[in-house]
């Protein structure tokens, strides 16, 4: 699980790490491990490749946070 909240926060961020990321760590580990649990391992593209893949079943909120941040 810690490695997933670490993938999923370079995916979401290029800047340093801060406590307003959190937030969207929370919103989209769900859907992650929901969803794309068969390539958490192939690296932060294919995560993100994988929730772009899944847009349409993502919850609102890691959908907003994706949107949030250009993808």
């Amino acid at each position: 699980m810690t490695r997933f909240l670490f993938i999923v926060s370079l995916i979401l961020c290029a800047s340093s790490v801060s406590a307003q990321q959190q937030p969207g760590h929370d919103a989209c580990a769900r859907d992650v491990t929901r969803f794309c649990r068969a390539v958490m391992n192939n690296g932060d593209g294919a995560v993100l490749a994988c929730l772009k893949q899944n847009r349409t079943r993502l919850s609102k909120a890691c959908d907003k946070v994706l949107t949030d941040h250009g993808q």
